[in-house]
């Protein structure tokens, strides 16, 4: 053909000038621009016809996607069947998949009852007993995460003790919430109705609580189950359960016959809304930084607080002396019954003594000399409200002065107090204002930072107010509570926390266990009316004309015998208050068990070992069981205390509806997208602006909503969370994170299941065991750290420490490097010595592995281990539940040589391998590696375990260079790597990248990270840096920094490399 254009070129035709012949350079040149433009329009060509195709993948591959969903189990399997796990392993790990159908089985199977295998309950186990009772959550509410976290702690002990083979009881239970329940069912009387309870009647209004209970109370427990709580659901205990009742009345009778029971006139925490007196633990304390105006149940106007109110009152008989008073609630000054000043006080002395008028009600106040005024405070003076304030009790006991309540139940004012008699107490404080400005008796307001106390259930704000009440003496338990602690007899786990618990006891007070409720445990005293005139009058007060009883006719009996007449002149009238929630909580480590019946399983049972619980409650309920097993058994309840941290948003913020940060642990299981989490906001009591607060803390912190984590992903996280210390720092991302760690788990089994026989020979613990591979010796020998590991965390409650072991070991040992080794051999021949000896110690180590991890993930744990071959004369356990716990003295495997061999690898393999990810070279090309050794340790280590790092650095070749050696290779072309002072890596890069646009890409690295480090630096330097900035903050800050400029020190290398390369 070209001679032919050649020909073309110089032949003249017809009619034409003859043309210049062109030069063969001209045709060369003119040759390849043709071909560049015709290879330019193919493409343009090519372009158009795949431009539809392209568009046609990318829409395929778009579907495809929105299609893929995470795999579920869709096997009939009927309830409480074997799930089967002969079908084929999904693609990825899927919670749906993995949790269905197995907590059926296990109920079905009874692994949790502690008579599982025959076993009966009062034989001597010599392995042991645990028994554990769950925290009874409220029956009103679902599981929050606190619930999630005790359950988890709990449910890991219980599994792992139940594997160690002792005789294991873990008891669920539900309390039967007083308030809240009461709360509940009357919103829904009203709402369905129209009815309010005092409508329909007390009888009529607790069979309504019941019929609700029975639709409602089982979520709690479908959610436990949801959770993997291994528990035995045959003693499952309901706080007004018939056995549960008559413990409360057994205690109440026993304790009220002492005379630690008994009843008394005295302040309490009240709740205007709910008509009832509330423990501490039910009032939420409200910080104000100055004036605020908050919502009241009952007021349509919003009502003010953080302000001071400063007013005078006259002095008797000197009409212009007056001492100035302050106070937050004005309207109190009604009960006013003082004026205190401290004896010291100048200004005031001449008024000791003396009395001022009060300006509404028709009576003059003492002005009383007392301590505990302080000087500085305000004007010095201060007015003393008995009936209404803690500090002014306690002066008014002291001072003998008259205690004038002024609100009645639902916090009207009430008495001698004129014009504001009748009123709501925030209209009076208003009235009682206007009238002091009017008496020319104000003085001034300002802004006061300050605390409100409001009702936790009803969200009123709480008034103390004196009420007759039940009370339990608590001096002579609270003193034996602390004496068990000091001597050791119960354990206190963190040790931090028995400071709190001696607190609590040095400063107990008297518990008041009565409440204005219709839902709970009615108080089974009566009070005794006589029909004789021989016989006093007694009034609501006296002790003496209280009984109590097991029934109206014991209660009978005894009032007879107590005040010596006969039952025909006796009249009953039952206390129609219930007693506090916590009453019946207290009994709970003995009243599940069936006391004051002696039943068997009290005998086997009771003492229970250990007690889990948060330590906001250490006070409210762990000091009340043990003070009432000491006091009613004579024993305490359990042995040891472990108190968990409270759980936290990730931010550190207490959870709160308001802010949007309260997370339901189903939601983290099963996934919610952010409009289903907005749509939630809705169903609580916030009004609208809280409702748009709580969006907006929302959409910040779960921008595409909470991703599906599942069950095991969530425990796992909750128990390596517990390092922190007194709070958790929830951050979902992290619980995220151990949801692919369970992917890891999915497809490394999966994997390993392609090419391992389905029976395994065992693992020859013989002398053949020094021929087998060194990376089958280092992989036992770090399982036996794993092990280890794992039981000592869980003996001494530092969970953490187990999951840490788990994590490492299954991840960055067993996986990243043990299976990675494993590769070419499970693919090569699957008959040789060597491939046998591999599969049998990987099947023990995944066999292992699970075992280890079960407590934590019961679940997955539970599918791979049903799925993993059969190791040749051994019997798998039917299920992981109930196989025993590895034991380090079963695998005495520790071998500190070959893992101090395969760190040195694993540091030379890294080396490389950080060098590969510099210079950019991705995994499938492969890289020739000289090591050269200064001494012949190293030397002799690289070539025995040459293999594993050729297939761990992605290498095709790994030389090794003694210093004694003539014929060295070049160094031309290769990046020096420093392992060790006596170790180097000769990489060869030469015909693998361009230095020119590895070293462009690498100078834009080293901006970026000039910058980040720039940035680092002039933050550490600010002023006051280190007095204002959380140390954990400045740690992270340091290691930020150091990381940064060890990235920097690679770069150098790599560009010296790089340029050397160049220049070659």
């Amino acid at each position: 053909m070209s001679s032919a254009v050649e020909e073309n070129d110089t032949q003249p035709s017809s009619g034409q000038e003859p043309t210049v012949p062109k030069t063969a350079k001209q045709l060369e040149k003119e040759a390849k621009k043709q071909a560049k433009l015709d290879k330019l329009k193919q493409k343009q060509e090519k372009m158009k016809e795949t431009k539809p195709l392209l568009k046609e993948k990318t829409d395929k591959k778009e579907s495809k996607k929105e299609v893929k969903e995470s795999a579920t189990y869709a096997i009939n399997t009927p309830i409480g069947e074997k799930k089967d796990t002969s079908c084929p392993m999904p693609d990825a790990y899927s919670p749906k998949y993995v949790e269905a159908a197995w907590y059926s089985w296990w109920e079905k199977q009874q692994f949790f009852k502690p008579e599982y295998g025959g076993r009966n309950i009062s034989d001597h186990n010599p392995k042991g007993k645990f028994v554990i009772v769950i925290p009874p959550p409220n029956v009103t509410g679902s599981l929050h995460l606190g619930h999630a976290l005790a359950c988890t702690v709990e449910d890991a002990l219980t599994r792992w003790n139940r594997m160690k083979g002792k005789t294991t009881l873990w008891v669920p239970g539900c309390d039967h919430a007083g308030i809240a329940t009461q709360v509940v069912v009357e919103k829904k009387l009203w709402k369905e109705e129209g009815k309010s309870r005092l409508e329909i009647g007390r009888e009529n209004f607790v069979e309504k609580v019941w019929e609700w209970r029975k639709e409602k109370g089982h979520r709690i427990y479908d959610q436990l189950r949801k959770m993997g709580c291994s528990v035995d659901w045959d003693r499952e205990s309901f706080t007004m359960d018939p056995k549960l009742c008559e413990a409360v009345t057994e205690a109440f009778l026993r304790l009220h016959s002492e005379g630690i029971i008994y009843r008394s006139e005295r302040l309490v925490n009240w709740s205007c809304t709910l008509k009832s007196a509330i423990s501490d633990i039910e009032v939420d304390k409200v910080e104000l930084g100055g004036r605020t105006l908050l919502s009241v149940p009952g007021y349509k106007d919003k009502v003010e607080f953080g302000v001071l109110v400063s007013f005078a009152y006259k002095v008797e008989g000197e009409e212009e002396a007056e001492l100035v008073v302050a106070t937050t609630r004005v309207e109190t000054m009604l009960g006013d019954t003082a004026v205190a000043v401290h004896p010291e006080d100048e200004r005031y002395k001449r008024f000791h003594g003396r009395r001022v008028v009060h300006p509404f009600c028709n009576r003059t106040l003492p002005i009383v000399c007392d301590d505990f005024v302080d000087v500085n405070f305000g004007t010095g003076a201060v007015k003393i409200t008995p009936a209404h304030d803690h500090n002014d009790y306690d002066v008014g006991k002291r001072h003998s002065l008259p205690m004038i309540n002024i609100l009645d139940d639902e916090g009207r004012i009430i008495g001698d107090c004129g014009e504001f008699t009748g009123m709501p107490r925030f209209a009076a404080r208003k009235a009682v204002l206007a009238a002091l400005k009017e008496k020319n008796l104000y003085r001034e307001t300002k802004d006061n930072p300050m605390v409100v106390p409001i009702c936790s259930r009803s969200k009123d704000v709480v008034e103390p107010i004196i009420k007759p009440q039940w009370y339990v003496k608590c001096d002579e338990m609270a003193a034996n509570a602390k004496k068990a602690v000091e001597s050791g007899e119960l354990k206190i786990i963190p040790e931090h926390h028995k400071k709190t618990w001696y607190h609590w006891m040095d400063n107990i007070r008297d518990w008041c266990i009565s409440r204005q409720l219709w839902w709970g445990h009615r108080i089974p005293a009566y009070f005794i009316e006589i029909d004789d005139p021989l016989v006093p009058r007694g009034n609501n007060l006296d002790n003496r004309y209280w009984v109590s009883g097991r029934s109206h006719d014991d209660a009978l009996m005894r009032a007879s015998h107590q005040l010596r007449t006969t039952i025909p002149q006796i009249k009953l009238r039952q206390d129609e208050d219930v007693l506090d929630t916590w009453f019946s909580s207290a009994l709970f480590p003995f009243s599940v068990f069936g006391w004051p019946n002696q039943t068997e399983d009290l005998e086997a049972f009771f003492p229970t070992t250990l007690l889990e619980t948060g330590h906001d409650i250490i006070f409210f309920w762990v000091a009340r069981m043990v003070f009432f097993g000491q006091k009613l058994m004579g024993k305490l309840p359990f042995k040891e205390v472990f108190l968990h941290a409270l759980v936290r948003d990730a931010h550190g913020r207490k959870m709160s509806k308001s802010l949007g940060n309260v997370i339901d642990p189903m939601d983290v299981i099963s996934g919610i997208s952010l409009e289903d989490l907005h749509s939630q906001l809705y169903s609580g009591n916030l009004d609208a602006k809280e409702i748009e607060k709580a969006k907006q803390g929302q959409k910040e912190d779960y921008p595409n909503g909470i991703p599906e984590c599942g069950t095991d992903a969530l425990r796992f996280a909750l128990c390596a969370y517990m390092s922190q210390g007194r709070d958790i720092n929830l951050d979902i991302l992290r619980v995220q994170g151990y949801r692919f760690f369970c992917n890891k788990l999915w497809n490394a089994t999966k994997f390993a299941l392609m090419y391992l026989d389905r029976n395994i020979k065992p693992v020859d613990s013989g002398n053949g065991i020094k021929k087998e591979s060194p990376m089958n010796i280092w992989i036992r020998s770090r399982l036996a750290a794993a092990i280890k590991a794992c039981n000592e965390g869980f003996e001494t409650y530092d969970l953490p420490m187990a999951t840490t072991a788990c994590y490492n070991f299954w991840l960055y040992e067993l996986c990243d490097v043990y299976l990675e080794c494993l590769k070419p051999i499970l693919q090569g021949n699957k008959e040789s010595s060597v491939a046998q000896a591999a599969q049998s110690t990987l099947v023990l180590c995944f066999e292992v592995g699970l075992l280890l991890l079960s407590p934590f993930m019961p679940y997955i744990t539970e599918e791979l281990f049903q799925r993993l071959p059969n190791i040749a004369g051994a019997t798998r356990p039917i299920s992981i539940c109930i196989a025993p716990y590895p034991e380090p003295e079963q695998y005495p495997w520790h071998n500190p040589k070959v893992e101090a061999e395969v760190e040195f690898v694993q540091k030379l393999v890294h080396v490389i391998r950080s060098a590969r990810a510099d210079y950019n070279l991705p995994t499938k090309v492969k890289t020739e590696a000289n090591v050269c050794c200064l001494d012949e340790a190293s030397a002799s280590l690289t070539e025995k375990y040459s293999q594993d790092i050729a297939t761990l650095a992605y290498c095709s070749k790994i030389g090794v260079i003694r210093s004694s050696d003539v014929d060295k290779p070049s160094t031309s072309g290769c990046a020096i790597l420093t392992v060790s002072g006596e170790c180097e890596v000769h990489l060869l890069l030469k015909g693998l990248v361009d230095p020119t646009k590895e070293r462009e890409k690498l100078s834009k690295k080293r901006e970026k990270l000039d910058q980040q480090v720039s940035r680092l630096v002039s933050a550490t330097n600010a002023p006051d840096y280190e007095s204002k900035v959380p140390e954990e903050v400045r740690a992270a800050n340091d290691e930020k920094l150091s990381q940064l400029r060890g990235e920097l020190a690679r770069l150098n290398i790599a560009e010296e490399a790089l340029q050397s390369m160049e220049q070659t």
